[in-house]
């Protein structure tokens, strides 16, 4: 499926295009934590687009912080994956964009979200997938937030990943302060311990967050802890 917008949407559109989205459930906060890293991603990182959406050798982008898809769907319509005119139906019975997307209805969704602590393993399957395949150049890309990080699934996708030298796989940690369980170290030592490459960026610094994005990690998974204002109460 290919969609195009009707002109170039660019950052400072993104707000207007939340705001299109009403209805129960937005968890507005949640989403707006991820905005910034989703759309650095998206305009200066991802080799996808909606052209690309079947190509193998394209990038793969999961989002697995399920409480982020006004964000996720704010970017897509910008991008041109979606048109901004599904944006208002959101949550709505026949929208096919639900609080948690789905990779059946939403062009250039990999995977459905919602489940706490699946996205990361799916995104070790699906880098391991590829190499077995002999696919040598798309990255996978995953978004968690840090409380999903308590899930023990993930624990065991992060002990995997650095021992088998997985490193097409990227993960953006969306930190704002709503773990349940500290870390010694804070949440990049976790992954440091289990072989992973790991950066800790301001998560509405965009320069900073592409720098943390392409910088090099050779043989090793990639992190990069985006650190955002603490959730409110």
């Amino acid at each position: 499926m290919t969609i195009t917008t009707e002109r170039h949407r660019g950052h400072r559109d993104l707000p207007r295009l939340m705001g299109l989205m009403t209805g129960d459930e937005k968890h507005g906060p949640a989403a707006t934590s991820t905005l910034d890293a989703l759309w650095v991603l998206y305009d200066r990182v991802l080799r996808v687009t909606p052209g690309r959406l079947d190509d193998p050798g394209r990038d793969r982008f999961l989002l697995s912080k399920g409480h982020g898809p006004m964000a996720y769907y704010a970017v897509l319509a910008a991008k041109g994956f979606l048109p901004v005119e599904w944006l208002p139906g959101f949550g709505s019975y026949d929208s096919p964009l639900g609080h948690h997307p789905d990779r059946v209805l939403v062009p250039g969704a990999e995977i459905g979200s919602g489940s706490l602590g699946h996205g990361l393993p799916i995104a070790v399957g699906t880098a391991l997938g590829l190499r077995a395949q002999g696919l040598d150049e798309p990255r996978v890309w995953v978004l968690t937030g840090d409380a999903e990080l308590d899930e023990g699934s993930n624990h065991e996708a992060i002990a995997y990943a650095g021992p088998a030298g997985l490193d097409r796989l990227h993960t953006v940690v969306i930190d704002n302060s709503s773990a349940s369980h500290g870390r010694p170290g804070g949440i990049a030592a976790r992954f440091e311990a289990a072989g992973w490459s790991a950066l800790s960026v301001d998560g509405r610094d965009h320069a900073a967050l592409y720098a943390a994005f392409t910088a090099p990690h050779p043989g090793r998974p990639h992190v990069v802890v985006a650190r955002v204002e603490p959730k409110p109460a």
